[in-house]
């Protein structure tokens, strides 16, 4: 057979069989992305097999099997990336959960980082947890160092702000770290 023979098969099969087994697949997914990610891998499949694909009913049953194994495989997928979604959570946990204080509370940073602005935020973590300097700070944010050694200063005056709020007895400690962090 032809290439151009496959593909008048092909498309033909395509048509006369695509409705049933869309909703062979849609019965089986739990959202039309997955239905449709089933439905166009079981018609590569069937492209590429053209030779085996058999005429008629059988060639329907046919397709309905590869859905079912492609189906199968969508299914092992899922379960190995919701397996590793749920180990990495727990690893990120374990590794950058906030400590917790002896007296059962937080030590007041993360609440005084939640009160700061979503871009007082960014630049501390990216100074003090990711230890980038301004210049690396700077590419970024893609602005200039001299911008975001200003924004950094600004940054760190309203966390200690912040913790004085949350924490009052850490507050002259962290101000004290900070304007040394500045001038070193």
């Amino acid at each position: 057979m032809s290439e151009r023979d496959d593909r008048s098969r092909f498309e033909a099969v395509y048509r006369r069989t695509y409705e049933q087994i869309l909703g062979y697949a849609v019965r089986r997914c739990a959202s039309p992305e997955d239905a449709a990610d089933v439905v166009a891998e079981t018609y590569v499949v069937a492209w590429r097999r053209m030779s085996e694909l058999p005429d008629g009913e059988a060639g329907r049953l046919w397709l309905y099997g590869v859905a079912r194994r492609v189906l199968a495989n969508h299914r092992r997928s899922e379960r190995r990336r919701l397996t590793r979604h749920t180990e990495l959570t727990a690893e990120l946990e374990r590794l950058y959960a906030p400590p917790v204080h002896p007296s059962g509370g937080h030590d007041g940073v993360a609440e005084a980082m939640g009160m700061l602005a979503d871009g007082d935020r960014e630049l501390l973590a990216l100074a003090l947890w990711e230890e980038l300097d301004p210049g690396e700070i700077a590419t970024v944010l893609g602005c200039s160092r001299n911008a975001v050694r200003i924004r950094l200063h600004r940054a760190r005056k309203r966390f200690a702000k912040a913790l004085e709020k949350t924490r009052p007895s850490a507050a002259g400690f962290v101000s004290r770290t900070l304007i040394e962090k500045e001038s070193g």
